[in-house]
């Protein structure tokens, strides 16, 4: 049996090593879940953001690797139980030139831009903060946004914030810094929003072997040892294990 897997350049959660293979904590839960169902061959296939949806729609490939659930992507696809549960963030310059804490504080920051990858749930949220579409550049790959955050095009990159703290790490803190959106008082790990990888409506036996699998290994020791070499914690599994209750 033969499943293909749509990725995208986005550490920690997929992109392609030197050699050509693909890795990440989303490709190798994926690799985990799948072989455990039998599947012996997996082919990895590198997309573009904006491909993600349509191409499993078409049938180009079988599954994709996850991105966040919102109702408007649910009517396209198919959702698999969740399996992270991330905030947004920020990749800054160094020492946060501007001071961007959140969406709200570019409202307050006119000549501040934002650079964000089309398509992404962080374009809703921040015009949904007020942030206007002049204070926004929308970049189709996420290593164009990152040159531009370095090169002071923009002043910051949204992204989630697990992931910026990955790359805050991979450049150098003193090039660039991750920034965690600030949140309410009350429990910070609620309303999350939660990733689940996605397939053609059409493929429910695939999405039903897959969640039956995910079920039984999200939150395992072997699930919480092999994320955790990418950077991912409980605060980032346990949020989406408690929708599984």
């Amino acid at each position: 049996m033969k499943v293909t897997i749509a990725y995208i350049d986005e550490p920690p959660f997929g992109w392609t090593k030197a050699d050509g293979t693909a890795t990440g904590a989303d490709i190798d839960l994926a690799d985990a879940v799948l072989r455990a169902i039998g599947v012996n061959r997996i082919e990895h296939r590198l997309t573009t953001f904006s491909e993600l949806l349509s191409g499993v729609e078409a049938g180009r490939w079988d599954m994709n690797v996850p991105l966040f659930v919102t109702p408007e992507r649910a009517a396209r696809v198919a959702f698999s139980v969740p399996v992270w549960a991330i905030g947004d963030g920020f990749l800054v310059r160094a020492g946060n030139p501007k001071g961007l804490k959140s969406y709200a504080s570019l409202t307050e920051r006119p000549d501040a831009r934002l650079g964000i990858i089309g398509g992404q749930v962080q374009h809703d949220a921040a015009k949904a903060s007020g942030v206007s579409e002049d204070q926004i550049a929308i970049f189709e790959h996420q290593s164009d946004a990152i040159a531009a955050v370095r090169a002071g095009e923009i002043d910051a990159y949204a992204s989630t914030a697990v992931g910026n703290r990955i790359l805050a790490d991979r450049i150098g803190v003193s090039v660039v810094e991750a920034v965690e959106h600030e949140r309410g008082t009350s429990d910070k790990r609620q309303n999350l929003p939660l990733g689940a990888f996605s397939f053609n409506k059409r493929n429910s036996d695939l999405l039903a072997a897959v969640n039956r699998q995910l079920c039984s290994y999200l939150g395992s020791p072997n699930h919480r040892a092999c994320v955790a070499t990418f950077g991912l914690t409980h605060n980032e599994i346990d949020p989406a294990l408690a929708h599984q209750a």
